[in-house]
């Protein structure tokens, strides 16, 4: 399938070669004008996935009794950010502030800021929010959310950063690039230079085998929010799907509901990859800040009250509403192989950190 987009990148490929998978991945989802993220709303059954958020208003309101518990153990600030990454349709915020009104002091201290680039989310958020407004403020990129200690809420936020890959061939790593072949098609190949700045981003991994496959995720947005939170203190909960390190090819692409191929369908399809926990929390880390995690989903859900909550909603309910609510549930918490539950992982980067965090036990504290 041909799309603007795609006959710009090819246009860029022509004069210039072929280009890094993080240049191409940035093009198809922040292009100005023909950008996945910036030209439609992808969520929901007419869109192309379905966020947690989007499944129950259970996940939300944990995570806001969950955000009630780290304000509390931060001392209980007045003022503070309360801050969300890529926040979608604004239902998780939503949800959360409903369940946050336990404690109305909460309520009262929280500044809610939202970190988004698409104007069409940025408007569906407004409609959301509508009862907060307008109080709530939107910006580009988190060094522009004002400065004071912070909540930050992170639900599949990184996973859609680009990256680049590396491939190990011959001994040597060669970086994964975006190109054309001889009908004009995007293709992938290998730099034939060594990308020498490869072995470091492999340090803390094991040995790689021959055909091996490296994975660099774009650590500016990491940076930064640690370096805030380091600075001003505050919490951040970041969950997403991926691993705890390794070597591996996650690159992927939805459309519909559907994988697809990532290069047929440029600007049209979701492009994310797995999120490297043990990389997010080395970078906070290394700005001083307490690392605890990864949990996987399932687990850190229950810890919260998960199956509490959804029996209060069932009470006095319809046998076709406790029903949603027990399939709600198990799809959010499910440990099988390839359910949310399992696949999705939490971590919370912290400072000060006066022990561990919400649903955390200080056993789990991040110390590689």
């Amino acid at each position: 399938m041909t799309t603007p987009l795609a006959r710009e990148i090819r246009a860029i490929i022509a004069a210039e070669g072929p280009i890094p998978i993080s240049r191409y991945m940035g093009l198809c989802l922040g292009h100005p004008r023909h950008g996945y993220y910036i030209t439609r709303d992808p969520l929901g059954a007419a869109g192309d996935f379905t966020t947690a958020p989007e499944i129950s208003q259970m996940f939300g309101e944990l995570l806001g009794l969950w955000a009630v518990a780290a304000w509390q153990q931060m001392g209980a600030p007045e003022p503070f950010r309360l801050v969300e990454l890529g926040p979608g349709r604004g239902t998780l915020m939503a949800d959360a502030l409903r369940a946050a009104r336990l404690v109305p002091g909460f309520g009262a201290a929280a500044r809610i800021h939202l970190v988004e680039t698409s104007p069409v989310l940025k408007a569906t958020q407004a409609r959301t929010l509508a009862a907060h407004l307008p109080g709530v403020q939107w910006h580009d990129r988190v060094e522009e959310v004002p400065e004071g200690p912070a909540l930050v809420l992170a639900n599949e936020f990184f996973d859609a950063l680009p990256i680049d890959q590396y491939v190990r061939a011959a001994g040597q790593w060669h970086e994964r690039r975006v190109g054309i072949d001889g009908e004009g098609r995007l293709v992938f190949g290998l730099d034939p230079a060594p990308a020498r700045a490869a072995a470091a981003f492999a340090a803390d991994l094991p040995p790689p085998a021959e055909g091996a496959v490296l994975e660099h995720m774009e650590s500016g947005p990491a940076r930064a929010l640690a370096a805030r939170l380091s600075a001003q203190g505050g919490m951040a909960l970041v969950i997403d799907y991926g691993h705890a390190g390794g070597y591996g090819d996650t690159l992927q692409a939805l459309d519909a509901h559907r994988f697809a191929d990532p290069l047929a369908s440029p600007g049209d399809a979701d492009l994310t990859a797995h999120v490297d926990f043990a990389g997010l929390a080395r970078i906070g880390r290394m700005a001083g800040l307490h690392a605890f995690g990864p949990l996987e989903q399932g687990p850190f859900l229950e810890r919260l009250g998960l199956a509490a909550r959804a029996e209060r909603l069932k009470r006095d309910a319809s046998e076709t509403i406790r029903a949603a609510v027990d399939a709600a549930a198990a799809r959010l918490a499910g440990t099988g192989d390839g359910e949310m539950g399992r696949l999705f992982k939490v971590l919370v980067l912290a400072h000060p950190a006066p022990g561990a965090p919400p649903a955390f036990d200080p056993s789990e504290e991040f110390t590689s």
